[in-house]
């Protein structure tokens, strides 16, 4: 079976750790920040994990 290839796209979006929880950050943090309040913006900080449904998915891509 021939190796399959990652895909740059997931790969620069999602991040696998070595226990197998992939993680990813939360969308709304790139520009338009000055609209957002404090506590919006403290909260997009910080990263999430991938619903379980979708690890096994996500993990084929990375």
């Amino acid at each position: 079976m021939i190796k399959s290839k990652t895909k740059k796209a997931a790969s620069s979006r999602f991040k696998k750790a070595k226990s197998g929880i992939v993680s990813r950050s939360k969308p709304g943090a790139g520009h338009l920040m000055t609209g957002k309040n404090a506590k919006r913006k403290r909260s997009l900080r910080k990263g999430e994990t991938i619903n379980k449904a979708d690890e096994k998915r996500i993990g084929r891509l990375i």
